[in-house]
């Protein structure tokens, strides 16, 4: 995990590769999981026999349980000291262009593309967000996320 003493030391970083998570392992219980909370319950993603016939040989993980991970990607990369609130703003652009089969690991690479002053000390922070699969040369997911954060 990368430590920063205030956000504006954060800022600093603009244009540079940031900080990168722990791995996260893709289980069919956490899949099983986001298809009951989101009432997505497609066979590619829970009915691991029939997906095993399908064209990825097995269950996939959801693109939005990828995108869902962002903030389980940012907690474990980095930290920002006297930060007393942070809130997700939106994204600006998000592709899936692999899947992630049952099984897969993966993780965050956090790039931070812009940092905007907020009225009250805050910043207004751009990332883009790659996460990797291991063992593939393909991110499962390409995202710019706004972040703003409060001292």
């Amino acid at each position: 995990m990368k430590t920063f003493q205030s956000l504006a030391e954060l800022a600093a970083c603009v244009g540079q590769d940031v900080a990168v998570s722990d791995w996260v392992t893709i289980t069919q219980e956490r899949i099983n999981g986001f298809a009951d909370v989101t009432g997505d319950h497609q066979w590619i993603h829970v009915d691991a026999e029939r997906a095993k016939a399908g064209p990825f040989g097995a269950p996939i993980a959801h693109g939005y349980l990828t995108l869902s991970l962002l903030p389980v990607f940012f907690d474990s990369a980095l930290a920002v000291q006297g930060v007393r609130m942070g809130v997700n703003y939106g994204l600006n652009k998000v592709r899936f262009p692999a899947p992630v089969p049952v099984g897969s690991r993966l993780r965050g690479c956090l790039h931070l593309m812009a940092a905007e002053p907020l009225e009250g000390n805050g910043y207004q922070f751009t990332w883009r967000l790659s996460v990797e699969r291991e063992g593939s040369d393909r991110p499962v997911c390409v995202a710019e996320a706004l972040v703003r954060q409060y001292p």
